[in-house]
């Protein structure tokens, strides 16, 4: 067999590319690795991972950049690296299969070994070291053992095989309930939350700490449907914690993807979009609750369009946890560094007390002898301190972060991975416009107008989604995650601004999905698509991970398009969906935030009002809605064109007619403002 070679240079994806001119012969997921695997009946080795994962690059450098471990990666393996960003299918399956073989999490790196006809794992595993430590082995060693396995015990290996794929097989068998649905499994969820959680610094009990934007949303949202003070002061204290902490870039804006520590002043450094579009939609809709998440909304749409964005509108995939190999290398102080950002200032003695009250940088550094920004003391007690008014101290406190900012932009940054995402530009288009509707910014609403656009562009062909672009080139058939969360995005961009156009395209998206990834016998979405590449699983995700689950947001969607539009058959695969998920839910309520947000919206549905008349007029009726959570408000010109019939219905009635619904309940048309809102 001829020897392979390493074929990552003409990948799209940057961390692949990161890897095109490592010693070992990477191959890409193709039919062409598969088939070397198969003809030379040798294991492969399948590393997944992403380019902003700092324990990637770690073993990267360690082990796949050494010419004596590639070597024996390259005799004993073929070596087949994927991108989880790009192909999240791959990635749900083997990390499934890991935990099953290791009966523990995974993460990334993921190592895996194949055996090359089935594609059936037999060992699998996460980070591993050049030499051992941290209670691991080297990786080295662990390439000869695995190896050996596969050559002395063969038979052994097939065995584990089979009963790894009975294991895959069972979790594909459907388990739907025939109960009714009920609010029972939202009460299960709302206890466990306050169960696990941290009184003192919020969020979920322990370490790591992770934001749970779906959870925190739902707590919210039950807060406001149950008038729940106790859930409402869980989300809130979670919002403000890390809005103070180091989870949040206190000078650039924007959140960083997870913290190391309970009290979340360490983070891991890597800013994800996923993530930031979540938390933008979530702060902006609890803005009205306290003045610091409107800062925190602008502050991250902010960094959004000045980082993330790229020249033809749409939204790049994240930013590295590492700059030159040094975790949070750019973001981190000294204090002599703070000093020097203001000596020739007018009034740089001044500013930086200011900075090292508020950052607490009288004490003993945060972060390996320098600082990470984690706020310490508010505004009002630094008037205090200073004697100041507290819009003086508010203003002075901005003009230092712009020099801090300008200071630290003038350092090495941190690499930036430049593919685009359907699933996250749609999650931080669904922000934009949520943010832009709370806070009035039209600039923001046509930030998310022009990704949307970039996305119809250049990843919508034939009917169908192209998950991701980079360098002109678009590629690998949508995912279920990208149709249910762009469907979500255009249907908050409908409330900023009516395009029937939109409607219409919200609709090929739905239907879209529903053809596609429905399971049209048992209820509910596979993660792919039916004439989708086999592979050893087939998930259908119930469960919120990172981002929500796909079947949570396509249930939200159909049920509020459903109503909306009067859709039975959105309302029916919506039933379904929420009837498969249910014994799911039953297991761990908690973990299905986004499902069951879809499940109080069956059970009891939010207003939808539809405004008709004269633009400036709606405005401001639309102005006088934007408080209440679980509202859909749209407002259409009197000479929109196109409405499907269930919209034509509602007439434009004097300069602006309100009409409400709940589900399929609609109240008289409200002719005044005052009206409507008493009704």
């Amino acid at each position: 067999m001829q020897e392979l070679q390493n074929r990552l240079a003409g990948e799209t994806s940057p961390y692949l590319q990161q890897h095109a001119h490592n010693p070992v012969a990477w191959q890409p997921w193709d039919k062409q690795a598969l088939a070397a695997a198969r003809a030379s009946n040798r294991p492969i080795l399948l590393s997944i991972g992403y380019s902003a994962c700092h324990w990637c690059h770690v073993m990267a450098h360690e082990s796949f950049e050494d010419e004596e471990t590639a070597r024996l990666m390259n005799a004993l393996y073929v070596n087949i690296k994927v991108d989880r960003e790009e192909r999240p299918d791959l990635d749900k399956v083997y990390q499934l299969a890991h935990q099953v073989l290791s009966q523990r999490g995974g993460g990334w790196p993921l190592t895996v070994m194949l055996a090359p006809d089935d594609l059936a794992p037999f060992f699998a595993g996460t980070y591993f070291p050049r030499e051992p430590r941290y209670g691991m082995p080297a990786f080295r060693d662990v390439l000869k053992r695995v190896h050996a396995a596969w050559v002395e015990q063969r038979e052994q290996v097939i065995a584990q095989n089979r009963s790894l794929q009975a294991v895959m097989r069972r979790l594909e068998e459907p388990v739907a309930t025939h109960e009714a649905l009920s609010h029972a499994p939202l009460y299960a969820a709302r206890a466990l939350m306050e169960e696990n959680f941290d009184d003192e610094h919020g969020g979920l009990r322990g370490a790591p700490k992770f934001p749970h934007p779906d959870m925190l949303e739902f707590l919210l949202n039950h807060a406001d449907a149950e008038n729940d003070t106790r859930a409402r002061e869980i989300a809130l204290l979670t919002l403000r914690r890390m809005a103070d902490g180091g989870l949040f870039d206190q000078l650039g804006g924007g959140f960083y993807r997870y913290c190391v520590d309970a009290r979340w002043e360490i983070p891991h450094f890597e800013k994800m979009l996923y993530d930031n579009g979540s938390l933008l939609a979530l702060y902006a809709s609890a803005a009205r609750l306290d003045g610091r998440f409107r800062e925190v909304t602008i502050e991250t749409a902010e960094w959004l369009l000045r980082e993330m964005r790229s020249p033809e509108g749409a939204f790049f995939s994240s930013l590295d946890a590492d700059t030159n190999g040094e975790e949070g290398g750019t973001y981190a102080w000294t204090r002599e560094e703070i000093h020097a950002a203001f000596e020739d200032h007018a009034e740089g003695e001044l500013l930086e007390h200011f900075v090292v009250a508020r950052f607490g940088l009288d004490g003993v550094p945060n972060f390996e002898g320098r600082w990470h920004l984690n706020i310490r003391r508010g505004i009002e007690a630094l008037a205090d301190q200073f004697g100041m008014a507290a819009e003086t101290v508010a203003t002075r406190l901005d003009e230092a972060r712009r020099r801090l900012l300008d200071v630290r932009e003038a350092r090495e940054q941190p690499g930036r991975d430049e593919k685009i995402l359907v699933s996250w530009n749609a999650l931080a288009i669904r922000g934009l416009a949520i943010a832009s509707r709370q806070l009035e910014r039209d600039d923001w609403q046509q930030a998310a107008e022009a990704a949307l656009q970039f996305i119809r562009d250049h990843q919508w062909r034939d009917g169908r989604l192209l998950a991701v672009h980079r360098d002109g080139r678009s590629r690998y058939e949508g995912y279920l995650d990208d149709y249910a969360f762009l469907a979500a995005a255009v249907l908050e961009l409908l409330q900023c601004r009516w395009k029937t156009d939109d409607l219409a395209f919200l609709r090929e998206l739905v239907d879209a999905m529903l053809a596609n990834f429905e399971d049209h016998e048992h209820g509910g979405l596979f993660f792919t698509a039916h004439d989708h590449e086999r592979l050893l699983h087939r998930p259908k995700p119930f469960t919120d991970e990172a981002t929500p689950s796909g079947n949570g947001i396509a249930a939200q969607v159909l049920i509020r398009l459903g109503h909306l539009v009067d859709e039975r058959r959105y309302l029916d695969a919506a039933e379904r969906c929420l009837l498969a998920a249910a014994s799911s839910i039953e297991r761990a309520p908690h973990a299905h935030a986004s499902l069951l947000e879809a499940l109080r919206e069956w059970l009891a549905p939010g207003e939808t009002v539809i405004l008709r008349g004269e633009e400036s007029e709606m405005r401001k009726w639309q102005a006088a809605l934007r408080e209440a959570r679980r509202r859909q408000v749209l407002a259409i010109p009197a000479e929109a064109p196109g409405l499907p019939e269930a919209l034509a219905l509602r007439k434009p009635q004097g300069a602006c007619v309100a009409y409400v619904c709940r589900g399929f309940e609609c109240s008289a048309p409200a002719m005044a403002l005052d009206a409507l809102l008493k009704q």
